[in-house]
């Protein structure tokens, strides 16, 4: 996921993509303890996309005030 294209949604697209993103890495928690995931990096890369996602909503609200 790219920062230039989350700039470009609007704050309820990134909510709706941040509820999403969250849903997929606790659902990946759960089979990585069940042992059903072979790519342990795709929780990091999860992790890091959540974060782009906040960092992009944090900056559209301090240009709001």
């Amino acid at each position: 996921m790219l920062v230039k294209d989350l700039k470009q949604k609007t704050d309820k697209d990134l909510n709706k993509l941040l509820l999403t993103e969250r849903d997929k890495l606790r659902s990946l928690k759960f089979d990585l303890a069940a042992g059903k995931v072979k790519n342990v990096k795709q929780s990091r890369q999860i992790k890091k996309d959540i974060a782009r996602i906040l960092t992009t909503l944090n900056q559209k609200n301090e240009e709001k005030n």
